[in-house]
C-alpha cells in the first residue's frame, strides 16, 4: 500500500447531492435508486450538510429497502432536509491520504467523508471506496 496515496485517486467524484429544497422522501428515493447510503447537501457547490440512509431509517420506523414507498410516512412530511442533515460535517481534502482517511473513519466510526477543495464539494470517500481499494491490493 502506498501510504501517501491521496484519496482523490479512489474517491467517488460523480457525487449525488441534495439541496435544502429536496424532500426527505426524494432523498430516500435517490439513495435507493443510486445504491448509496450518504448524500452531501449543497448550496450551489458549497457543502452545507450530510444526510445518510440510516438517519432516514431512524425517523421513518420502516425498512428503507422495502418494496413499498415511504411517501405517506407522516414524519417525512413534518421534517425537512435541514432538520435531518448533519450540519458542517467533517470533511477531507483531495490530498488527504488513504491511510489518514482510513484511520479517521475507523476512529470516528463514520462511513463517509465529503471531499472539499477550496470550499467546493469535489467528491466523497466512503468505507466502500476504501474496501474496494484494499481488495485490489490483495
Amino acid at each position: 500500500m502506498k501510504k501517501n496515496q491521496p484519496i482523490s485517486s479512489i474517491m467517488t467524484k460523480d457525487v449525488v447531492t441534495l439541496s435544502l429544497k429536496d424532500s426527505l422522501y426524494s432523498a430516500e428515493k435517490r439513495m435507493k435508486t443510486n445504491h448509496i447510503r450518504h448524500m452531501p447537501v449543497v448550496d450551489e457547490d458549497k457543502l452545507i450538510g450530510l444526510i445518510s440512509l440510516s438517519d432516514l431509517q431512524r425517523i421513518s420506523f420502516i425498512d428503507a429497502y422495502s418494496k413499498e414507498g415511504t411517501e405517506d410516512t407522516p414524519v417525512y412530511n413534518m421534517l425537512s432536509i435541514n432538520d435531518m442533515m448533519i450540519k458542517n460535517p467533517l470533511t477531507a481534502s483531495p490530498k488527504t491520504t488513504i491511510l489518514e482517511v482510513s484511520k479517521l473513519l475507523a476512529s470516528k466510526e463514520f462511513h463517509s467523508l465529503p471531499v472539499v477543495d477550496d470550499g467546493k464539494l469535489v467528491g466523497i470517500i466512503t468505507t466502500t471506496d476504501l474496501l474496494h481499494y484494499f481488495i485490489e491490493l490483495c
